[in-house]
C-alpha cells in the first residue's frame, strides 16, 4: 500500500547521483541508436498502459516497480513521469502516486494558444490557409455525406448567427456552422484539431466584424456555400468557401512596401 503512494515529487538525498546515472543511461542508449533512456521509458510506460488495458482513473505501478520492470534508474522513471504529466496523460500526487488522466487536448490547447499570441496578418493567413486546405479539400466527402436534414440544420445555424445578440455570440454560431460542415466527413481527428484551434478561430472571426457585416456579407457567403452544396456543384463550393475564408485578410494592414511593389507591377 505504501509503495503505491510513492511520487516523483519527493526530495531524494541522492538526486545528484541519480541525475548523473540518468545522463549516463541517456548517453549509452543514444549511442546504441535507441534515443534517450527517458524517451524509452516513456514509450515503455505507454506500451504498459495498452498491454494492461489501463484506462482513466487507474493507477500506474510505483516508481520502484517501474525501475525493476524496465531495469532503469529511479530518476529516469521520474523524468519519464514528468513528461507524461506534461502531455496530460498522468497526474502525480503525494501519497497517491501516478493516476491515468486524459488532458491531452487541453495541453495542446494551452501550447497552441501561447504560441499564437496576438492575431496578426500572418496568423490570419496561416490559420485560414490551414482551414482552406481542410474545408475545401474535404468537399467530396462532405458532398457524399450531406442530407436534406443537414442542409436544414446549416441554414438554421446561419439564421441564428444573424439573430445573435453580440459579435462574440455570432462568432460562436459561425464556428458551429463550419464544424457542422466538417463533421460530415466523419473524421474525428479533424474535429479535435478544430477544438484545439477554436479560441484563435473565434478571434479571427471577430476581427474587424460588425453586425452589418455579419448580417450581410457573412450570411450571404454562408448561404451561397449551402446553395452550391445543395446543387452538388463541387467547384462552386470550393471557390465560394475559399473566398469566404480569405475575406477577412483585408481587415489587416498591408505590410510596408507591398503597395509600392503592387503599383510597380505591370
Amino acid at each position: 500500500m505504501s509503495d503505491r503512494a510513492e511520487t516523483a515529487d519527493v526530495d531524494d538525498p541522492t538526486e545528484d547521483r541519480a541525475t548523473e546515472d540518468t545522463a549516463a543511461e541517456d548517453s549509452a542508449t543514444e549511442e546504441s541508436g535507441g534515443g534517450s533512456a527517458v524517451d524509452q521509458v516513456v514509450a515503455q510506460i505507454r506500451e504498459l498502459i495498452d498491454a494492461d488495458g489501463l484506462t482513466v482513473g487507474d493507477k500506474l505501478p510505483t516508481e520502484r516497480e517501474l525501475c525493476d520492470r524496465f531495469a532503469t534508474s529511479r530518476n529516469t522513471v521520474r523524468e519519464a513521469m514528468r513528461m507524461l504529466k506534461a502531455y496530460g496523460i498522468v497526474d502525480v500526487r503525494p501519497k497517491v502516486g501516478a493516476t491515468l488522466i486524459d488532458q491531452r487536448i487541453n495541453r495542446a490547447l494551452d501550447i497552441f494558444s501561447f504560441n499564437v499570441g496576438e492575431i496578426s496578418r500572418r496568423t490570419f493567413a496561416d490559420i485560414q490557409g490551414f482551414r482552406e486546405l481542410i474545408e475545401t479539400g474535404s468537399a467530396l466527402a462532405i458532398f457524399d455525406a450531406v442530407t436534406a436534414e443537414d442542409l436544414a440544420e446549416l441554414r438554421d445555424l446561419n439564421r441564428s448567427m444573424v439573430q445573435a445578440r453580440s459579435i462574440v455570440e455570432a462568432s460562436e454560431v459561425d464556428f458551429q456552422y463550419h464544424i457542422k460542415l466538417i463533421s460530415l466527413t466523419g473524421n474525428q481527428s479533424i474535429l479535435d484539431i478544430y477544438g484545439i484551434m477554436k479560441p484563435v478561430i473565434l478571434r479571427i472571426m471577430q476581427h474587424g466584424k460588425t453586425r452589418r457585416i455579419i448580417e450581410g456579407e457573412t450570411y450571404r457567403e454562408h448561404d451561397a456555400v449551402l446553395q452550391a452544396l445543395e446543387a452538388a456543384d463541387h467547384l462552386a463550393y470550393q471557390y465560394l468557401m475559399r473566398t469566404h475564408l480569405r475575406k477577412g485578410l483585408a481587415t489587416f494592414p498591408t505590410p510596408p512596401g507591398r503597395d509600392e511593389r503592387a503599383r510597380q507591377t505591370p
